[in-house]
């Protein structure tokens, strides 16, 4: 199976804090790859070096073969985006919103298209901070997926969200795999990784704690679901 993301050794500190800890991974393509972690383990900065929005302090990351570093580009014009902290202008429509960020594409989607797909044309004309969480984040769905990518990276994507909400996004991250889009996701949400994961990797302290599929890493720790083993390679007891 080919890989399109590959990161070896990664290594990160920030102020003397160790934030990602020699971490090493491969993302196949097609498939929904999650990063798995409480929060301060070292997901976003993961993402930010693998995206070249950070710079390492050693080892290597590449998204289909190419450090984003040096081939932002050409990168940013293959992969898509939405990162945990997304701040929009004050007042800005959402049709603006669109407009702005199809701007930056050689060739764009028709944002329509992503707004009557993703449940929101009705509030084309409407102002982002006036939506809904669950509308909010439909729309960080869309806008990742305005320069039609190959990969998208999902940020925390759900966090805040009410159950009906979460699954509401859970039902388009499905349809957006079956169409052959390879997807990175973090999150601390374990019926969420359960859910939408072909492969996961815990880390701790921006370290790796083990890879593989939901199921081989149930199968390697004492209990029967991921939220138990999760918290057992965690190192966390388990209350029965």
């Amino acid at each position: 199976m080919n890989s399109c993301i590959e990161v070896s050794n990664l290594t990160k500190s920030f102020h003397g804090r160790c934030v990602v800890n020699g971490l090493s991974f491969q993302v196949h393509s097609g498939e929904v790859f999650g990063l798995l972690g409480h929060n301060g383990a070292g997901k976003s900065t993961t993402i930010e070096l693998l995206l070249g929005l950070q710079k390492a302090d050693s080892g290597s990351a590449t998204i289909l073969g190419l450090n984003a570093g040096k081939h932002r580009k050409e990168v940013f014009e293959r992969v898509g985006v939405q990162l945990q902290a997304s701040n929009y202008q004050n007042a800005i429509r959402v049709d603006e919103i669109c407009q702005e960020m199809a701007a930056l594409y050689k060739k764009p989607e028709d944002y329509h298209k992503l707004l009557k797909e993703y449940s929101l044309e009705a509030f084309e004309k409407a102002r982002v901070d006036k939506l809904s969480g669950g509308e909010k984040q439909r729309l960080s769905v869309a806008l990742a997926l305005l320069n039609q990518p190959e990969i998208v990276f999902f940020d925390e994507l759900t966090t805040g969200l009410d159950a009906t909400a979460r699954r509401d996004v859970w039902k388009h991250l499905k349809d957006l795999k079956k169409k052959g889009t390879t997807i990175f996701l973090t999150t601390h949400y374990m019926e969420e990784a359960e859910s939408l994961c072909d492969r996961i990797c815990l880390i701790k302290a921006g370290k790796k704690l083990i890879e593989g599929t939901v199921k081989e890493v149930i199968e390697k720790s004492p209990y029967g679901n991921l939220e138990e083993a999760y918290l057992w390679f965690m190192g966390e007891e388990v209350v029965q």
